[in-house]
């Protein structure tokens, strides 16, 4: 069993930045890909970021050039450092880590982005 724990959403003007974080806990030793999804509501949740147990990344194409995700295996930690924000980027943000075969969602953090 894995447990994630977000933080670091809240409130930006556009163009600024913002850095979120989600730690891992438990079965810690089966992690393999970590990432970042968003959703609005109505909306089908949608990949915003991931990365590989070795550092390959993938992103959204809304997001490419602006957000950048990293992982820090020893503290079994994803962050994702959101920069030159756009208020389309308003969404809540899940945490998703894959292991023991199966995937594990964060509780969700808001992010809002004001024009």
């Amino acid at each position: 069993q894995v447990q994630l724990v977000e933080s670091g959403g809240g409130l930006v003007q556009a163009g600024g930045s913002l850095s979120l974080s989600c730690a891992a806990s438990g079965s810690t030793f089966s992690i393999s890909t970590m990432g970042w999804y968003r959703q609005v509501p109505g909306k089908q949740r949608e990949l915003v970021a991931s990365i590989s147990s070795g550092g390959t990344t993938n992103y959204g194409d809304s997001v490419k050039g602006r957000f950048t995700i990293s992982r820090d295996n020893a503290k079994n930690t994803v962050y994702l450092q959101m920069n030159n924000l756009k208020p389309e980027d308003t969404a809540v943000y899940f945490c998703k880590v894959r292991a023991l075969l199966n995937n594990f969602w964060g509780q969700g953090t808001q992010v809002t982005v004001s024009s």
